[in-house]
């Protein structure tokens, strides 16, 4: 093992002990059932805006944007662009009301609303659908990326990732994983910022050489489509400016904000924390042009974040610089599945595994009831383990898309079923149980076909290919209008509680809306 590799592996092991250690001590403050699924709901903005930067800095963002950029130039800016306006949408849309809302889960919010059961359940499975399809590239970048370094099989990445993961999320839950996802913030931050200003110091003392060729300017197409470059920009555009509100790990985080002023402050910083990171993967990937442009032949775009230092920079220093990308990149896969496990693993024991039901919900219009007490969490403890077993296995088969590729359809999925079922249910009284339940239906179907489809067969050509690589053009208009057609359709299937929720959405945390309807 040379020194740049053993320099990798101890990164790896660092980052990966570091985690376990600050998990450890937020397992200190996890002392009851709210501690645990939301942190008691007493994170500050700051704090909780620092966890949510952790979380949401997924592999497609550290690697994957780069690897985007290097592969098919400038129109690719799209992404981070996309991945932090997501959040300015979800602030002026989502963010307050659904704090208000007193849900725990996104099936919290579904069945608290639409006070039903059978709409609740839709829900549960496109949580779990979307958080294992979220979790797949978290797990094949961290193979990739141990693999680029060190020459590891892809698995043993993988199985780091999920074995650190997995000790935290049942070890501390919510309280825990919130210190590991704000440390996590800072370090990958730090870990792809640092390296980069060495990177210019070296290119600035070679003239400040440019990438910018016909090549490097061509439109949109090569890793997202390669016909119809206008309309996959859109589609991306659209997936993800809406993706983020329906991402079930991202909006659990708002659940733990003490009240709803707090989750748009939080928002606030979010988008700024998100602002800052986002300089810097586009300038791997244009200098990489220059210094690494054998890794865009060979195929190995996604690791020019990893191997970029090393090349640039000589000697120690170099190789010292990429361990730290290295590290960067684990913290990303482990706070990132870590949230994704978390969200799963709950709804998993709530909904689809636990026999355990709760009685006299439907029709009542009351704030969705809390989780199961500490005791017998012993059942979320085995669906965090399944959580993750899943994912695993399915990176392994995994297809030739890249990283922010196939984060960027699991955003498709969301914005077809989530992004319609809570703009229209916060800000719509109309929206009855049978337009929410079919348009989630035809959405999810419709977006999780495209999905199936391009994951296993890859990108095709014509109008076919672009459709199915980006469906959210087509899949989020189609959702939004069954949702509404329907719920027009069918008047008398509106919730008959339904004006007391909205009040509860809608009207500051001091007013005791159950009091004031009586």
């Amino acid at each position: 093992m040379g020194d740049a590799q053993l320099y990798s592996v101890v990164a790896v092991l660092l980052v990966s002990v570091a985690t376990v250690v600050v998990g450890a001590f937020g397992l200190r403050m996890s002392r009851t059932t709210s501690d645990f699924y939301v942190a008691s709901r007493a994170v500050s903005p700051r704090w909780n805006a620092s966890a949510i930067g952790g979380e949401y800095l997924s592999a497609a963002s550290f690697l994957g944007v780069a690897g985007l950029v290097l592969v098919a130039g400038t129109d690719m800016l799209w992404f981070p662009v996309g991945y932090t306006t997501g959040y300015l949408v979800l602030l002026v849309l989502v963010a307050a009301p659904l704090r208000r809302s007193g849900a725990y889960t996104l099936p919290d919010f579904a069945e608290g609303r639409l006070e039903s059961r059978e709409v609740r359940r839709a829900a549960s499975v496109l949580v779990v659908g979307i958080g294992w399809l979220y979790l797949v590239p978290q797990l094949q970048g961290a193979g990739i990326a141990l693999r680029a370094v060190t020459g590891a099989p892809v698995w043993m990445g993988a199985a780091i990732v999920a074995t650190v993961v997995v000790l935290n999320v049942v070890a501390g839950g919510m309280r825990s994983i919130t210190f590991v996802q704000a440390f996590q913030y800072w370090l990958k931050l730090t870990a792809i910022a640092l390296p980069m200003f060495f990177i210019l110091l070296v290119w600035h003392s070679d003239g400040a050489p440019s990438p910018a060729t016909a090549e490097w300017l061509r439109p949109l197409g090569g890793a997202s489509g390669r016909d119809h470059p206008l309309y996959s920009t859109y589609s991306i555009v659209l997936a993800l400016f809406f993706g983020t509100m329906g991402l079930p790990h991202v909006l659990v985080r708002f659940y733990t904000n003490p009240d709803g002023r707090a989750a748009r402050r939080t928002t606030l910083v979010v988008i700024a924390l998100l602002g800052v990171f986002y300089l810097f993967p586009p300038l791997y990937g244009a200098l990489g042009r220059i210094y690494a442009a054998d890794l865009l032949a060979v195929g190995h775009a996604d690791t020019v974040v990893l191997l970029l230092p090393e090349r640039v920079v000589p000697g120690v220093a170099g190789q010292l610089l990429s361990a730290l990308t290295t590290a960067g990149a684990f913290a990303a896969f482990l706070s990132t599945s870590s949230g994704l496990v978390m969200s799963v693993s709950g709804v998993l024991h709530q909904d689809l595994l636990s026999r355990w039901a709760r009685p006299g919900r439907r029709g009542t219009g009351r704030r969705a009831a809390s989780p199961r007490r500490p005791e017998s969490l012993r059942g979320f403890r085995a669906a965090a383990v399944a959580s993750i077993v899943v994912p695993f296995v399915l990176s392994l088969f995994a297809g030739a898309l890249s990283l922010a590729d196939t984060v960027g359809l699991a955003f498709a999925v969301a914005a077809s079923t989530f992004c319609p079922l809570l703009v229209l249910g916060i800000w719509w009284r109309g929206l009855t149980r049978t337009g929410a339940l079919t348009g989630l239906v035809v959405g999810g179907a419709l977006a999780s076909a495209a999905v199936v489809i391009t994951m296993v067969g890859g990108t095709r050509d014509g109008w076919t290919g672009a459709l199915l690589a980006q469906p959210a053009a087509w899949t989020v208009p189609l959702a939004f209008a069954t949702m509404i057609s329907v719920s027009l359709a069918t008047p008398r299937s509106v919730p008959p509680h339904v004006a007391r929720t909205m009040v509860r959405l809608h009207a500051p945390e001091d007013v005791d809306v159950d009091r004031s309807s009586r």
